[in-house]
């Protein structure tokens, strides 16, 4: 099935596989709370126990460093494509609010990205990740 939009994920290649872990959970769930529309149906298995529902369309995770990271923010805000970033500080936070004042008192040049993740038209989504390869 080809989806009119598409959703990727960038992360930091040097970080720890938990870390990675992590920040593309916590970036994939930025997406499905500001996009309802991209989470499917729940599950249901034979024996008819239900599971969640997911996000209904493929996540593309690709790598990059510091600065590519931040050429990629650049890029969606150029383009009107509000993403979901994630930085080096939230490591240390343990909720939500903490999270989004540790963002807060960075400005965006001196943002210190771990990952970002955006949803747009493909093409679009595209030219935000150009250069990039997927994570490996």
């Amino acid at each position: 099935m080809q989806f009119d939009t598409k959703i990727a994920i960038v992360i930091r290649t040097e970080l720890e596989a938990w870390q990675k872990l992590n920040v593309a959970s916590f970036l994939a769930g930025g997406v499905a709370a500001a996009f309802p529309e991209c989470v499917g149906a729940s599950y249901e298995d034979g024996s008819a126990t239900k599971y969640l529902a997911l996000i209904g369309q493929p996540i593309l995770i690709y790598g990059a460093d510091r600065a590519a990271l931040s050429r990629a923010l650049e890029r969606a805000l150029a383009r009107n494509v509000t993403p979901a970033v994630y930085t080096e500080d939230m490591f240390k936070t343990t909720h939500d609010e903490a999270n989004r004042a540790a963002v807060k008192a960075v400005a965006r040049p001196d943002l210190n990205l771990v990952g970002l993740a955006v949803r747009a038209e493909r093409k679009t989504v595209d030219k935000i990740v150009d250069g990039l390869k997927f994570h490996g």
